[in-house]
């Protein structure tokens, strides 16, 4: 029977008759990303050819008009419409130890089902910069492969720092630091913050590899009060938070793409971390929704 070599397991399989290189990753226990569910409608299975195109059979509709969007050369093939007749070495491009992780996660965590608190936590906005041109040329199963990839990154760092996140708006996120723990919550989503940019550069050079193409983002994070409980209808309540302060924090964020900046905090925020961060611009902003104007902190380090 026909073989397939994983390169990056150093693995020969035999393969069964009709059987695509998807079928035969999965019966054999290789994780291999399939996002759409094996129906060419995104491309994280494709595989890079390096022995044995001739041996593939030749694209389907359905992978041809893929291919065509997406600008694959011949030796691109998706795993799951690519059968074989001979033996092929194929290696696999949407697919690394973090891809795996992400793979493996299973279960949300639970709501607190609080009645209502008002608590006094460091909130950080995120957003992505240049996610539209990003996205608008991409099949939409890999567009929330890559999303899935950013806040599972993400959220990593929120999670090491003693946050939570705790909101997905779109591309944009919502992380609170404080909720079980209120010591050092401004200092520990400043830090967080920082840590999320340097996250950020490493995904840059898997998007850039693997999609020729990348984005940034802004993030702004504000000290202050708001009411904590558990909201929605019974079948979908779940642990949110709302108040000015909340307004407040998605404001800082969006001013970073005016200021050229990628870290903006609050005066509340900065009088908690002063002593301990390094700053850059000081800018006074008029926010939207807000009256007055606002001194913002760029926060380039720790000290």
């Amino acid at each position: 029977m026909p073989t397939v070599f994983y390169k990056l397991e150093n693995k020969r399989v035999e393969t069964e008759p009709e059987e695509t290189i998807l079928r035969v990753s999965l019966r054999t226990g290789i994780l291999h990303a399939h996002a759409c569910g094996g129906n060419a409608r995104c491309s994280t299975c494709r595989i890079f050819i390096i022995n044995g195109l001739n041996a593939c059979a030749p694209r389907n509709s359905k992978e041809q008009a893929l291919a065509e969007r997406l600008h694959f050369g011949s030796d691109i093939r998706l795993a799951c419409q690519t059968t074989i007749t001979d033996d092929v070495e194929v290696r696999r491009l949407v697919l690394d130890d973090e891809d795996l992780e992400l793979c493996d996660q299973q279960g949300k965590r639970p709501a607190q089902g609080l009645v209502g608190e008002e608590k006094r936590l460091a909130i950080l906005f995120a957003d992505i910069r240049g996610f539209t041109p990003f996205a608008e040329s991409r099949p939409p199963y890999d567009v929330v492969h890559i999303l899935n990839r950013y806040f599972h990154k993400m959220g990593q760092v929120v999670s090491r720092n003693g946050g939570q996140m705790n909101n997905y708006m779109g591309d944009g996120f919502l992380a609170l630091f404080g909720l079980n723990d209120t010591a050092d919550s401004a200092l520990r989503a400043v830090t967080a913050g920082l840590e999320m940019l340097v996250a950020m550069e490493s995904l840059k050079l898997y998007l850039d590899r693997t999609y020729l193409r990348s984005f940034g983002m802004g993030i702004g994070i504000h000290y202050g009060d708001v009411v904590v409980g558990a909201m929605g209808s019974e079948d979908l309540k779940r642990e949110t938070v709302i108040g000015d302060s909340v307004n407040f924090a998605s404001r800082i964020e969006a001013a970073n793409k005016r200021e050229g900046t990628r870290l903006l905090i609050s005066a509340e925020t900065y009088a908690e971390v002063r002593s301990r961060v390094q700053t850059g611009k000081e800018v006074r902003v008029a926010l939207p929704g807000k009256s007055g104007e606002y001194t913002l902190h760029e926060v380039t380090g720790l000290k």
